[in-house]
């Protein structure tokens, strides 16, 4: 079994864990990161759970008004901004499903370290979480 530095860096970013419990894990599962990762996480969700789970609750918010646009946060730089119009509103109703997957693909891309913010028509945000 060859454990090598990258393997045990892959764990450790997508677990918080230190260098000594990251290559715990992979000597436990004899290299395998990604059981070495459900390893230290065993009730983490699958990614993509995640991302339509918080589709899902932006479909809400937008379903309840006063959404003026949709933004997708990096620490405090937006990294996407959608307004919310006709297209979106489509959406909701299933007669368009390409600005969801839009949405939902950006979060993908650009990782879970980032937020995704309704911004009200008064100026307010609220994350989706």
């Amino acid at each position: 079994m060859n454990i090598t530095l990258e393997a045990v860096e892959k764990v450790m970013e997508q677990t918080g864990v230190d260098y000594k419990a990251a290559k715990e894990a992979l000597v436990k599962t004899d290299g395998d990161v990604d059981a070495a990762i459900k390893l230290i996480q065993p009730d983490s969700k699958d990614v993509s759970d995640d991302i339509k789970e918080a589709i899902d609750k932006l479909k809400k918010k937008v379903e309840e008004g006063n959404v003026d646009r949709i933004q997708i946060k990096k620490g405090d730089e937006v990294v996407f901004s959608v307004p919310v119009n006709v297209g979106i509103v489509g959406g909701i109703l299933g007669l368009a499903a390409a600005p969801w997957a839009l949405i939902a693909g950006s979060v993908a891309a650009f990782g879970l370290g980032c937020r995704l913010e309704v911004v009200k028509k008064d100026g307010t945000t609220d994350e989706i979480k």
